[in-house]
């Protein structure tokens, strides 16, 4: 981020300060929603004063959208089902559920208002993290017909975001299945071509 301060010790004073923002952000959100919620108000909460968030932060858009997606960053890798196909239905079935959810949209929305461009690439890691776990086990466990990260980004991340974020209308899990289903069917006829 380009307006948060390079080379901050992860621990002692900066990671206190960090987590007392992070935690008024969350209970102001809690209790009166992010639309109204100012610096002052933050600061106050968490007992910093407000040019301490704006030398960090540079703005409120890009904290709420540091706090969403510190929320946001997965714990654990995805769970092994057994298969390539399994893998891809089970996690992008959670990915589905969360981000239609009203968290999930928030957290979209505090990524895409964000002043710096770099929230919604580090959105887009997490995700893409993840994506590369399965396919990197599809691999190791002797499956055909895996996609590039790329296939899964264009033919089903994308889309579903989209949906999500614009027409406001998730798909239902059948069409994320069969998405699924050409973005492997896909690979398939690729690497037969080769």
């Amino acid at each position: 981020m380009s307006h948060m301060r390079e080379g901050l010790r992860p621990g002692g004073r900066s990671a206190r300060v960090q987590m007392a923002i992070h935690k008024a952000v969350n209970e102001l959100i809690a209790q009166i929603g992010s639309e109204a919620i100012t610096v002052p108000m933050i600061a106050s909460q968490a007992g910093v004063t407000p040019t301490t968030i704006y030398r960090r932060w540079g703005d409120l858009s890009t904290l709420l959208a540091d706090v969403s997606l510190q929320s946001w960053q997965p714990e654990t890798p995805p769970p092994d089902k057994g298969s390539l196909k399994a893998d891809l239905y089970h996690w992008f079935e959670e990915f589905l559920d969360e981000m239609s959810s009203g968290p999930g949209r928030q957290v979209l929305k505090d990524v895409l208002a964000s002043q710096q461009k770099d929230q919604a690439a580090r959105c887009c890691g997490f995700t893409l993290q993840q994506v590369q776990h399965i396919l990197q086990r599809a691999k190791e466990r002797g499956d055909r017909s895996i996609p590039t990260v790329d296939d899964i980004l264009d033919g089903v991340i994308g889309g579903l975001i989209y949906r999500i974020t614009f027409l406001q209308e998730p798909p239902s899990v059948d069409h994320l299945y069969r998405t699924i289903d050409r973005v492997i069917s896909m690979a398939k006829s690729d690497q037969e071509q080769s």
